[in-house]
């Protein structure tokens, strides 16, 4: 069957191994916090699939990104979507490359030769400000800052190595200057408190994390150019990407099931592969783009539009598909009403689409996209 074999061939030639040992892990297993699916990842080199090889990475291009990411969602939603986010974190990293060569090389080859996981303290969403900003309170104190505030959710909360967050630093002219801090996760004053209420994505380890008069070095903050907006709409270009394929991966699950089992019509089938194909085509477009050089402003509200087409095409696919598959495949394992509820996140992940629509409104009229 060729469904989804171009995603698990790239899944097979970054990580090795990878998909068949994921494969012999019952869905439920999988899902659940402390699962092995993330320990299995960190251990094939997931955590360097980002990051260039000549910082000892995969090398991966945005393309290759999203096939893996696609065959691990249909084996693992709660594996797709933890790592979503650091994938997220170490986008953020490597766009200060040309801003701070050398501590941004120091962190990059860490991350890949000790297959480090990053937690993502961003994209809060809050009304007015940048969905990059963590919200968190920070003090300039004599060689570095002082940081108290929480995220929630915060996936990987329990197997991260290292967190990171935007946050604005006060500066004497009264502007703040945006940056990402990444602290080691045993920084004193970081803790963790049980949030993620729900069975569903239990398994991304979504809980709180905490900073109580922490203390961040100025070697471990990296400043953003408040001049070069590009390099944060960049940061959450590979977000959006990245998330949506996520999501369109759990889809892929159901309509594998029904393709496997032979249910409903050649009709019936072909409009599900239509579907999510042409959702997967449609990013595939966004990865060759920003393959091209395209970022900035234009290509951020592209990825969106493809990000809420795809999120409604979702939706349309896994009612169908959960309707082929039949009553008896819901009533006799969690899985397929447990995919069907894990697809519907994608609506809940910054920026809303009903947050953002007076916004693309006014971007379509020929103005630039506020995503404040």
């Amino acid at each position: 069957m060729s469904f989804l074999k171009r995603e698990r061939s790239t899944l097979a030639e970054f990580m090795p191994g990878l998909d068949e040992a994921l494969a012999k892990l019952p869905l439920m297993e999988m899902e659940k916090p402390g699962s092995a699916a993330l320990s299995l990842f960190r251990k094939a080199g997931g955590p360097g699939l980002l990051i260039p090889a000549r910082f000892g990475g995969r090398g991966a291009t945005p393309l290759q990104v999203i096939h893996v990411q696609r065959a691990l969602a249909a084996r693992s939603p709660s594996l797709a979507i933890a790592t979503t986010m650091h994938h997220f974190s170490v986008a953020s990293v490597i766009g200060l490359a040309e801003l701070d060569p050398e501590r941004v090389a120091e962190i990059l080859a860490l991350i890949a030769g000790q297959n480090l996981l990053m937690a993502s303290g961003f994209a809060e969403g809050r009304s007015g400000v940048s969905v990059l900003w963590s919200g968190m309170q920070v003090k300039r104190v004599p060689g570095g800052l002082v940081i108290n505030g929480s995220k929630k959710p915060c996936s990987l909360a329990a197997s991260m190595d290292l967190f990171t967050a935007g946050v604005l630093v006060p500066t004497e002219s009264g502007m703040p200057h945006f940056a990402v801090i990444a602290i080691p996760a045993n920084t004193a004053g970081l803790e963790r408190k049980p949030f993620w209420g729900t069975s569903i994505l239990g398994g991304a380890e979504s809980d709180e994390v905490i900073l109580r008069e922490a203390y961040v070095p100025d070697e471990q903050a990296f400043y953003y150019s408040n001049e070069n907006p590009a390099l944060l709409e960049l940061s959450f270009l590979w977000f959006e990407m990245v998330i949506t394929v996520s999501y369109l991966g759990v889809a892929s699950a159901l309509v594998e099931r029904v393709l496997n089992a032979a249910k409903g019509t050649a009709t019936e089938r072909t409009r599900l592969a239509i579907e999510i194909e042409g959702a997967a085509t449609a990013l595939e477009g966004i990865a060759r783009a920003m393959m091209a050089g395209e970022s900035g402003n234009d290509a951020l509200a592209q990825v969106l539009f493809v990000r809420y087409a795809a999120q409604a095409a979702i939706g349309r696919i896994t009612a169908l598909a959960a309707e082929l598959l039949g009553g008896m495949a819901f009533i006799c394992s969690s899985d397929v009403g447990y995919l069907l509820a894990a697809t519907t996140a994608l609506a809940f992940h910054p920026p809303s689409r009903l947050s953002l629509t007076d916004a693309l409104d006014a971007y379509l009229s020929g103005q630039r996209l506020n995503m404040s």
